[in-house]
């Protein structure tokens, strides 16, 4: 695995934005750019220059879904990856990425390197934890839950669309993940921030076909309690929205 860190060009003054800020305002424009990092072979032997139009296949790890649309590979240790876009002082931002495969950033920004102020950071990961080690984390999740939508015929049931959990539920969930998870969070430590992350895919859409997904700022003291489970987690992220930037969960040694 991967890890690389993006300083977004987000200039001085919050009031004439430059171009990186405006760009961290619409997750769908951000999520699209770090695809182009990772090529197909087929689309990089065939267009070295990057000159061709973007098209979602070419990029990323795909598969073909159920309309035999390209959808995501599931993420693992050998395809995909996570990010998230992280405030650091003062009044600065990063988008933090982990990826199983190398990415190649010249390739992703060559034609947009206004938007970063500096150049990527990449470091090769190598983590291995066992039960019983106690880490700080840091997880910015979609915490939702899905609700049942009623049919005609009331013997069969489907899931419907995705409804935020409640404030008094935030830490149940994430307790609830972090055992499926193979970790357990200290609640004497847990901070919890909530708030929303916006996106829209034409520039020209209205507010009704703009979107914003809620979003849950979890951070911490965690004990791992299945070393295989926890790996797990760490590659494949935890809960949904993985592509709006939620999911990466981040750990580091905690000095007692």
């Amino acid at each position: 695995m991967y890890r690389s860190v993006l300083l977004v060009n987000v200039g001085a003054d919050p009031d004439r934005p430059r171009p990186g800020r405006l760009w961290l305002r619409n997750r769908y424009r951000v999520h699209q750019r770090l695809c182009m990092a990772f090529p197909s072979s087929d689309r990089r032997s065939s267009d070295v220059h990057f000159l061709a139009p973007y098209r979602p296949g070419d990029f990323g790890d795909w598969v073909p879904g159920k309309d035999g649309k390209p959808v995501h590979a599931p993420r693992t240790s050998g395809s995909g990856f996570l990010f998230r876009v992280e405030p650091v002082p003062p009044g600065r931002a990063v988008i933090l990425v982990q990826s199983s495969r190398r990415p190649d950033w010249e390739y992703a920004f060559h034609n947009a390197d206004y938007l970063l102020a500096a150049p990527p950071e990449v470091k090769e990961l190598h983590w291995q934890y066992s039960e019983g080690d106690r880490l700080r984390f840091s997880l910015q999740a979609n915490a939702t839950r899905k609700v049942i939508a009623k049919t005609g015929d009331l013997s069969k049931r489907k899931h419907g669309m995705r409804v935020p959990v409640g404030r008094e539920d935030l830490a149940g969930w994430l307790h609830r993940k972090g055992k499926e998870s193979g970790f357990r969070v200290d609640e004497a430590e847990l901070r919890i921030e909530t708030g929303y992350v916006c996106f829209y895919k034409d520039k020209t859409a209205d507010r009704e076909e703009q979107g914003r997904l809620f979003s849950v700022v979890y951070g911490g003291a965690l004990r791992v309690t299945d070393a295989s489970l926890f790996a797990r987690a760490l590659e494949a992220g935890i809960g949904p929205a993985k592509g709006f930037g939620f999911g990466l969960l981040t750990v580091s040694a905690l000095r007692e």
